[in-house]
């Protein structure tokens, strides 16, 4: 095999390779066997139909089709060794020349890593927002808790915003009645608009055993779009009932004995909360810097794979809801031209960000150990629902196992950048490395 290398862009290159005749016989013979198993031919054990029989009955061209696209991978990972390219995504290829008997030539345009030439991270600053955590947000946790142990008291008077009722309901259009719109006794919180439009107005001002009825607009089913009547029958009302703010109702609610010390509990989740926060902020804020002072060109191809993949995710996300693009769409007030763009960007940036980490990986020396990349293979399992040794098999079957150990080694890499860029908060106040390593390390 003879191949040359011609650089297209920073981040591209073409991959010119030709290959001598004689060195596709061992992909030629491979491509015989395989189609010998595939083929009946009567008089012929299954597997044992000779190469000519096949040439008439398939075709040669078919056989030196199978040939050739078994031995183009392979070229292609010479080619790349041959020449050191560091390679990104999928190749793009091309036959330029091939008939029987003839050499194969073929090029491949392949995405490649930039040479890329990192800040010293240690100047690189950022400024993030100030901790400030008020009264009032710790007021409205408690109030969030108050509410799980709010209790339900059942009233003798008309319903109000924020009782709940039982009620009944029956939807008829025309005076038919409406597959799936009827409902006994069923609970629900007056003024939460979770049930049909129209609804919460009427129920205010009734008392258990009052009837009326309503007119709404369907939106799903066969009558979508069309104004339905709804007879509605309240049973009964309940009152929420919240408990009163006391030392019992710690007690109640944690594991704590007197209010002062859920309150103080609180706030300490919710500094912590916003510390996690704060650090992320940090995290994309300095990846930005570094991004841009090392001014990163993005490969295209692996751009548009990785919108591809954004997309699909996207696709496969609205499907679990039961929604459509359309709907998507409209629900964001956007264009699809807007979304490909934002997708675009997006994906961009996370090359670039990608290529900055393995980049400082590979100056640094960034090993990792068997225990980490089980760990990372443990959590990911653990969040799919499968056993890791299942998951791991998974893995390795459709080619990821790789692509996780990329992601393991860039959070390492991130670490890194953590550790050794200068964080500070708007009032001047610097940010502690045991706070960003317990994030960091809480990220990966």
């Amino acid at each position: 095999m003879k191949s040359t290398v011609e650089t297209l862009s920073p981040t591209r290159v073409r991959l010119a390779i030709e290959v001598p005749f004689v060195e596709l016989e061992p992909s030629l013979r491979k491509a015989y066997r395989e189609i010998a198993q595939q083929v009946t031919v009567p008089g012929f054990r299954k597997g044992k139909v000779p190469s000519a029989v096949i040439d008439q009955r398939v075709g040669r061209g078919a056989v030196l089709n199978e040939a050739v696209q078994e031995a183009i991978p392979e070229n292609i990972v010479a080619a790349v060794r041959e020449h050191e390219v560091k390679t990104l995504g999928r190749p793009e290829v091309e036959i330029t020349e091939f008939g029987d008997g003839e050499p194969l030539k073929f090029t491949a345009e392949i995405d490649v890593r930039p040479e890329i030439t990192l800040p010293d991270l240690s100047t690189v600053e950022v400024t993030v927002d100030e901790l400030q955590i008020g009264d009032n947000e710790i007021d409205s946790q408690v109030e969030a808790l108050r509410e799980r142990f709010a209790t339900l008291k059942t009233v003798e008077r008309a319903a109000q915003d924020d009782d709940y009722v039982q009620i009944d309901m029956k939807a008829t259009v025309d005076g038919e009645e409406v597959p799936g719109g009827s409902a006994t006794n069923i609970s629900h919180e007056v003024g939460s608009k979770q049930l049909l439009p129209g609804l919460d107005e009427v129920l205010v001002g009734l008392s258990a055993g009052d009837e009326t009825s309503f007119s709404t607009q369907l939106v799903g089913g066969d009558f979508a779009g069309r104004d339905a009547d709804v007879a509605v029958t309240v049973r009964t009302v309940k009152e929420k009932q919240l408990p009163a703010l006391d030392d019992d109702f710690a007690q109640l609610a944690s594991e704590f004995d007197t209010l002062d010390e859920l309150r103080e509990d609180l706030r300490k989740r919710v500094t912590q909360a916003k510390q996690v926060e704060q650090i992320y902020a940090a995290r994309d804020k300095a990846l930005k810097q570094v991004v841009e002072a090392a001014d990163v060109p993005a490969p295209e191809g692996v751009v548009k794979e990785e919108v591809e993949h954004r997309k699909q995710a996207m696709a496969d996300q609205l499907e679990r809801i039961g929604a459509s693009y359309e709907e998507y769409l409209a629900a964001e007030e956007k264009t699809e031209e807007q979304i490909d763009t934002e997708l675009t960007d997006a994906a961009t940036e996370g090359v670039k960000i990608q290529l900055v980490l393995d980049t400082l990986a590979d100056a640094e020396d960034v090993q990792v150990s068997d225990d980490e990349f089980g760990h990372e293979i443990m959590h990911r399992a653990q969040r799919a629902g499968m056993q890791p040794q299942q998951y791991y098999d998974q893995l390795v079957r459709s080619g990821a196992a790789g692509a996780v150990f990329g992601d393991v080694r860039r959070g390492k890499a991130l670490t890194l950048v953590m550790e050794r860029v200068k964080i500070t908060d708007s009032a001047g106040k610097a940010i502690s490395l045991d706070q960003v390593r317990e994030v960091t390390e809480h990220n990966h």
